[in-house]
């Protein structure tokens, strides 16, 4: 049965879908807040709408408004593919390429950028209503939101490898209840979603990755998930960021590098960081900054090591080794059974001399460290100009390596009353026991290289050299 509440681009009277697909959006939306009037008719009156964009390629040259509630746009196949590997190709093999570009249900951002640098006119989709009720249930799900190219940055980068070019993929400007991000594909993009004030926002089963920042919650918000994202932003932006959020929860993420920080949590309580992968070439994988307290950090997985493919080389966060892999200014959270690897090659740690430093609880009281478990090694970095293959060798590579000297949990003088339970030998914890509780993982006398000692007298010595604030 048709539905006078169900749209095709392709069918629709106004504009060319092909040449710009956001005029075609914009008459489509104003058709529906035409027809739809009443706002109570025999208990409805509003239902909204679908959009569907078949399988194509179509070109977006004018920002789509969304100013209306229960609208769902929707495609046929998010249609990733690296546009990273394929711009560091040389150009005489893109013939022998099976395919160049993203596909699926593919937009295309053209949208002309002004001087002003204003972010959001850089946006794909803005989503703006004011008054009340709040804006509800606006779904984007299953196309791609593709950024073509990177511009220069000024750097001695390629262009296509600065994650610069002003545009953003979903921009939400007001407070907002319900949205849903499902099994959408964003590449090439500054920004991929930018959302403010968002209520019970759903993240899911997205592929987000080769853009600036993939994921940010700006405002305010609550009761939210990220959950079941293959992500991975770039080296100037975040993976994953929120601000100001209670009851976030971000689980069953796998967040590659190369992004600047994994998880970054600002002043954000009463959340759940679990069950997640997380990926990084830096230190400062997960921060938890601004006295973000209460929350769990819990069951992941957190990888460190070298960036392997040659065109990113000597490109980094400009964070230390002395920062952490995981850094809380905070109090009252808990981090427990959390499993981290530190692959690195000893002769790249900065500062030279210093040892890394893998949980570090800067400010803050009352947090609750228990049974992690630290991995580090020290390695001899390769690299290679494939991509896919320098990536994958050294994933798998657990051949023989030397023991690696890390403080595996760092206590300042700033932060005191934590409780640090199993995770680290006595050698491996930096803390000061008249202010902290304190029991070591019990060792079976493998050799080597103690970072530090907790000492009864309540001084802390150690070599992790200087620290960085965050």
């Amino acid at each position: 049965m048709s539905s006078s509440n169900y749209y095709d681009v392709t069918t629709w009277h106004v504009g060319n879908p092909s040449e710009d697909v956001g005029e075609v959006i914009n008459s489509i939306i104003a058709d529906i807040k035409d027809r739809q009037t009443a706002t109570d008719a025999n208990n409805g009156g509003k239902p909204g709408a679908v959009i569907y964009l078949p399988p194509g390629d179509y070109h977006l040259r004018t920002q789509v408004l969304i100013d209306i509630s229960f609208l769902r746009i929707q495609g046929s196949g998010h249609g990733f593919t690296s546009s990273s590997i394929r711009f560091n190709v040389p150009h005489d093999e893109w013939p022998d390429l099976h395919e160049l570009w993203p596909g699926g249900s593919r937009i295309i951002v053209d949208i002309p950028l002004g001087a002003d640098g204003e972010e959001s006119k850089g946006a794909a989709f803005y989503v703006e209503r004011s008054g009340s009720p709040r804006i509800s249930s606006v779904e984007f799900s299953n196309f791609c939101i593709d950024g073509l190219h990177f511009t220069a940055d000024g750097s001695d980068l390629p262009p296509e490898n600065s994650y610069v070019n002003g545009k953003t993929g979903i921009y939400v400007a007001n407070a907002n209840d319900s949205f849903r991000v499902t099994g959408m594909g964003f590449v090439y993009l500054e920004n991929a979603l930018t959302i403010y004030n968002a209520d019970a926002l759903s993240i899911h089963d997205n592929f987000i990755a080769e853009c600036g920042s993939c994921i940010e919650l700006r405002g305010w918000g609550q009761a939210s998930k990220i959950t079941d994202n293959l992500i991975g932003a770039g080296f100037k932006g975040h993976s994953i960021y929120a601000e100001n959020h209670g009851g976030l929860l971000i689980t069953a993420n796998n967040v590659f590098p190369r992004g600047a920080s994994s998880v970054h949590l600002h002043g954000v309580t009463r959340s759940s960081v679990a069950n997640n992968r997380l990926h990084s070439f830096y230190p400062g994988m997960v921060i938890l900054a601004a006295n973000s307290s209460e929350n769990l950090v819990a069951t992941n997985h957190f990888l460190r090591d070298h960036e392997p493919w040659t065109p990113f080389l000597g490109v980094d966060n400009g964070l230390d080794d002395v920062y952490g892999l995981l850094c809380i200014s905070g109090s009252n959270n808990s981090v427990v059974g959390n499993h981290f690897s530190d692959i690195i090659d000893s002769e790249s740690i900065r500062p030279a001399g210093a040892t890394p430093v893998i949980i570090r609880l800067k400010t803050g009281s009352g947090n609750f460290v228990s049974n992690n478990h630290v991995v580090a090694l020290d390695v001899h970095a390769t690299s290679s100009d494939d991509c896919f293959s320098a990536q994958v060798d050294a994933l798998l590579t657990t051949r023989a390596s030397d023991g690696l000297a890390v403080t595996a949990v760092l206590v300042d003088s700033e932060s005191a009353r934590n409780t640090i339970l199993d995770s680290g030998s006595d050698a491996q914890v930096v803390a000061d026991r008249a202010v902290n509780a304190l029991r070591a993982t019990p060792t079976v006398g493998f050799p080597g290289g103690a970072a530090g000692r907790s000492t009864g007298s309540g001084t802390i010595e150690s070599n992790v050299g200087s620290v960085p604030t965050p």
